[in-house]
């Protein structure tokens, strides 16, 4: 069934991938109206997580937002169909790096890097950082259920010099490239909500706490990685610009979770200055509320398995 829907789904994808770029966004129009008034798809998630994330402003304001994130987040998963067939020097065009000497710098330093980003303007065109670097190009990433459409996904990051890893592979990969001594930047989108069981460290995102991922944190302190954030700006439609801030240059020398909180804090500015181009539609809030619940289970269940 996975190959069939793939052989069925494949020439679709393909073939809007080739389309010029005029007929390619008046296709992301039509395809708009489809999501945003047809089937009204996770209307009331983003509703309420840009109510929740935004309360200072008014129900006009929140709805102007609601509609401009549906209008770029079609925008956005067709690029990434785009990717499927555009070359390298039609993505630096459109994906502008401003300081890429920044990473440049850690390379003469013979520096691995961990590149922070949060789901925001176009997240999967930040792969053609690997364009860039003379070292290797990682993003981490869940495995699709689709083992075809896994295999397309790390095809066309390989069209761009980009490598995936994993999620549990993670580790395994950093440590055994740093073993090597083999240099490397490697990219985590952070934002998202963890696993509970996993759900060390809780903080405030846009005025909510909430579980956050620390595992690029923790990484970077065992491996000695030095940790970058990447802003993005979305310039006009299908123009995007990065620009690196360092976040830290001795992750071993701050308590932990100070840095995830440091690139939290990162994540929610760009958020706030242009709401439109975060990723509304992941339930990014839907723990907000329970620490101490999760954390009296935590407790519980370690103490269950300590008295085994």
């Amino acid at each position: 069934m996975q190959l069939l829907i793939f052989i069925l789904a494949y020439p679709i994808l393909w073939l809007t991938s080739i389309l010029p770029f005029p007929l390619f966004y008046l296709f992301s129009d039509f395809v708009f109206f489809l999501i945003f008034h047809v089937f009204k798809y996770r209307r009331s998630v983003v509703k309420n997580n840009i109510a929740l994330a935004l309360p200072h402003l008014s129900e006009k304001e929140r709805a102007t937002i609601e509609r401009k994130f549906y209008r770029h987040m079609c925008d956005l998963f067709l690029e990434m169909i785009k990717s499927m067939t555009m070359s390298k020097r039609e993505i630096k065009k459109r994906f502008v790096f401003t300081n890429i000497e920044l990473l440049k710098e850690y390379e003469k330093r013979g520096k691995s890097i961990i590149v922070m980003c949060s789901h925001y303007g176009n997240w999967e065109w930040m792969m053609s950082m690997a364009l860039h670097m003379d070292s290797k190009g990682y993003a981490i990433y869940s495995r699709l259920g689709n083992k075809y459409f896994d295999q397309l996904v790390r095809k066309i990051r390989a069209r761009f010099d980009g490598h995936l890893i994993v999620t549990n592979d993670t580790i395994r990969v950093i440590t055994d490239n740093k073993e090597k001594g083999i240099l490397a930047g490697y990219g985590f989108a952070s934002d998202q909500s963890p696993m509970l069981q996993r759900s060390f460290y809780w903080d405030d995102f846009m005025g909510v706490e909430v579980p956050v991922h620390t595992g690029a944190e923790m990484l970077a302190k065992r491996l000695d990685l030095n940790m970058i954030f990447a802003g993005v700006k979305k310039i006009k439609r299908g123009y995007y610009e990065a620009t690196f801030e360092e976040l830290v240059d001795h992750p071993r020398e701050h308590e932990d979770y100070v840095i995830s909180s440091m690139f939290l804090r990162k994540a929610e500015k760009q958020i706030y200055e242009a709401p439109e181009y975060y990723l509304w539609t992941h339930k990014r809030w839907k723990h907000a509320g329970k620490k101490h619940e999760v954390v009296r289970e935590l407790v519980e269940k370690k103490k269950t398995s300590s008295d085994v």
